[in-house]
């Protein structure tokens, strides 16, 4: 089992910058990815950004990309998420997912979870 612990969310002015990170714990050599998503009230969870665990490439959703900016550590086993020019709609609880096998970027390909951490954009 791997386990997941966002930090990073709080209310930021749109424009702004935020860090959001994930520590991960338990069977973190199993990892072959680890993700960020999103889901604002009343919608879907999405997929926002994730990471190749062996090799770092990475993988943005196309409303964010040249915005966010995803990257690991894996001697501390953690993933952050850099977001810039944040607006009004990036608003929603960020989730940090991983996974140990599978494929693909959207929910079903993570096993893990952490509990999520508010981001709030105002106008």
């Amino acid at each position: 089992q791997v386990q997941l612990v966002e930090s990073g969310g709080g209310l930021v002015q749109a424009g702004g910058s935020l860090r959001l990170s994930c520590a991960s714990s338990g069977r973190t050599l199993s990892i072959t990815a680890m993700g960020w998503f999103r889901q604002a009230p009343g919608k879907e969870r999405e997929f926002v950004a994730a990471i190749n665990w062996s090799r770092g490439n990475p993988y943005y959703a196309d409303f964010v990309k040249g915005r966010f900016t995803i990257s690991r550590d894996n001697v501390k086993n953690t993933v952050s998420l850099q977001m810039n020019s944040l607006k009004p709609e990036d608003t929603a609880v960020y989730y940090c997912a991983a996974r140990d096998s599978g494929y693909g970027l959207g929910v079903l390909g993570y096993q893990y979870w952490g509990q999520g951490t508010q981001v709030t954009v105002s106008s």
